[in-house]
């Protein structure tokens, strides 16, 4: 449940977590997949982190020996990730933050 299929590849969500982990010590993250019309699955970072740019879990994955495609596409901050009563990762709220980050913009009427 916790794999996402990114380009024909099964990633671990839990293993992206780790990676975050890494770059982020102390700071909260949760990994979901959003669907992706080139490569059917995409993955998504939501983070406490302070400074979360894509760029450095991409220098820590690099250094772990991992390729780019365990490294989230798209980074969401957040000043507190979701939880439920149990302290536990709210997943499905999660989803919906990365959701709402990645959908698609729509068109501005002209002024």
């Amino acid at each position: 449940k916790r794999f996402a299929k990114v380009a024909g590849e099964m990633i671990s969500l839990a293993a992206v977590e780790a990676l975050a982990l890494k770059a982020w010590p102390g700071a909260q993250h949760a990994v979901v997949a959003v669907p992706d019309p080139r490569k059917g699955q995409r993955l998504v970072l939501v983070t406490s982190a302070e400074d979360p740019r894509r760029e450095i879990m991409l220098k820590e994955a690099r250094a772990s020996g991992f390729g780019e495609l365990i490294v989230p596409q798209t980074v969401v901050p957040v000043k507190k990730l979701p939880l439920l009563g149990s302290g536990k990762t709210d997943y499905p709220a999660v989803q919906k933050l990365a959701e709402a980050a990645t959908a698609p913009k729509a068109a501005q009427p002209a002024a």
